[in-house]
C-alpha cells in the first residue's frame, strides 16, 4: 500500500491553482518520496508484543520510506512463537514473510527486542553479517547474548532507505534467514 500524501496534495494544488496564476513565474515543485507501509501482526507471537512493537519503532525511527504498521488483518509480516530451533525469518525481503521467535533462544540470554527488529530487517530487504559489531542490528547473535542494541546503524538504515525510495514491495521467492 503507497501513501502518496503530501505530494498528491502539491500536484493537486498546484493543477488547481496553475490557470489562476497564468503568466506567473512559478519554481517547480518536487514530488514527496512515497512511503510504503508494510503491515505486521504479533497476534502469533503473544509474549512478545511489546518487543515486537518496539523493534517496529525503532525501524520507523530510522528510515522514512517504507513504516511498518501493526494491522492484524492485512498484516503481510507475521510473527509465530516457537520453542526451538532458533529465531528466523521465511520472507522475500519485500515486506512479505513470517517471522519465528523461539522462546528457548530469550531463555538463554538473547534481548526478544533485538530479534524481532533483526527479523524485521530481513523483511526490509537486509542480509545477516553474523561477524559485524554489536552495534549493527544485523550482526544478529553473532556478538552473544550480551548484545541487546535494537536499533539499526546508519548504514542499515540507509540501505534500507535506499531499497525503498521507489517502493521496493514486491511478490517475490522467499529466502529464509536464522538469528
Amino acid at each position: 500500500m503507497h501513501a502518496r500524501g503530501f505530494g498528491r496534495i502539491a500536484a493537486l494544488a498546484l493543477a488547481v491553482a496553475a490557470p489562476l496564476g497564468a503568466g506567473l513565474a512559478t519554481a517547480p515543485v518536487a514530488a514527496a518520496a512515497e512511503t510504503t507501509t508494510v503491515y505486521y501482526s504479533s497476534a502469533g507471537a503473544p509474549d512478545y508484543l511489546e518487543q515486537i512493537d518496539q523493534g517496529a519503532a525503532n525501524w520507523n525511527a530510522a528510515v522514512s520510506d517504507v513504516k511498518l504498521e501493526k494491522n492484524d488483518s492485512d498484516a503481510t509480516v507475521v510473527f509465530h512463537e516457537i520453542d526451538s530451533g532458533g529465531s528466523y525469518t521465511n520472507t522475500d525481503g519485500h515486506g512479505n514473510g513470517d517471522i519465528y521467535l523461539d522462546t528457548s533462544q530469550v531463555g538463554e540470554g538473547f534481548d526478544p527486542t533485538r530479534i524481532a527488529a533483526h527479523e524485521l530487517g530481513h523483511n526490509l530487504g537486509l542480509p545477516d553479517h553474523y561477524d559485524g559489531p554489536c552495534t549493527e542490528l544485523m550482526s544478529g547473535h553473532g556478538p552473544g547474548t550480551s548484545c541487546t542494541n535494537a536499533t539499526p546503524d546508519a548504514d542499515e538504515s540507509a540501505k534500507v532507505q535506499q531499497l525503498w525510495e521507489n517502493g521496493f514491495r514486491v511478490e517475490g521467492a522467499r529466502v529464509t534467514a536464522v538469528y
